[in-house]
């Protein structure tokens, strides 16, 4: 089959050369865009078939457009190092007509903290378009956690079998991550021009806790649940208080907002 699969890698992933297994020899090229965590690991990770390129991280919408453009075939499979595709998937995409460019795929996701799979709240069930023509689509440019942007007449179509996510490994891991998040989310919220007054500082956080534990049945993941419902809730009052921060000191952000059109023109995809 015709395509590129391409894996962003921003961080380290005990979980990398899993992923690598789960898809080496799926598509018909197998394209690493790296911002500098691989140097010691390169020859390994060549040995899976995959050319490694090295580039400067920007916002993560901006990034995985630029390694999209790299790749050799418009149609992209869209992996991250810590997501692993399971056999049914992997069987799954292997029966896709790639003549049918006006279809997205979209994957399931099986979430893990640790070795527990989280089948509700704020992780359960979820899914995100991973597969399709790159002329279909494009990434609208944000900071963090990008958008895609479908042209008009693309419609999307879910795959049988799962991605295995592992979302974080342990407590401190959990945290690290938040915390990168809750700083990204403060910067492009004080883009937007949003304030965080003291109501909101103490009741999103308050109203996230209980959306995610008791609305969304986390509770029924045990131990777990609650852990991610009450990082949930860290998350939501450190992102509120980074924007406090922000907007009292005057910081400026460093990121610039995309002013661009949606839908991409063709010929910026063209390689």
């Amino acid at each position: 089959m015709k395509f590129s699969v391409v894996l962003i890698c921003n961080n380290w992933s005990p979980e990398l050369f899993r992923t690598l297994e789960s898809v080496k020899d799926l598509g018909s090229e197998l394209l690493i865009y790296d911002s500098g965590k691989l140097d010691n690991l390169s020859e390994k990770v060549k040995s899976y078939g995959a050319k490694v390129t090295r580039g400067e991280w920007k916002n993560y919408g901006e990034t995985r457009k630029k390694a999209y453009l790299l790749a050799r075939y418009d149609w992209i499979l869209a992996i991250d190092s810590d997501e692993i595709i399971d056999d049914t998937l992997r069987h799954s995409i292997t029966q896709i007509d790639l003549n049918q460019e006006q279809i997205m795929y979209k994957f399931r996701f099986k979430n893990f903290v640790g070795k527990k799979e989280i089948k509700h709240g704020e992780w359960g069930n979820t899914r995100h378009i991973r597969l399709g023509n790159r002329k279909a689509a494009t990434f609208k440019n944000m900071i963090v956690h990008e958008e895609l942007v479908l042209k008009p007449g693309v419609h999307v179509k879910t795959l049988e079998g799962f991605v295995l996510h592992n979302t974080a490994r342990n407590i401190e891991d959990y945290l690290h991550k938040m915390l990168i998040y809750a700083k990204l989310s403060s910067e492009k919220y004080q883009q937007e021009g949003r304030q965080a007054s003291f109501l909101k500082l103490f009741f999103s956080p308050l109203f996230s806790f209980i959306k995610n534990y008791v609305f969304r049945l986390g509770f029924l993941d045990g131990w777990e649940g609650f852990l991610c419902a009450g990082m949930s809730s860290w998350y939501t009052f450190l992102k509120y208080a980074y924007l406090r921060e922000r907007n009292k000191k005057r910081i400026p952000a460093t990121f610039a907002p995309d002013r661009s059109n949606f839908y991409i023109e063709e010929d910026q995809w063209s390689n």
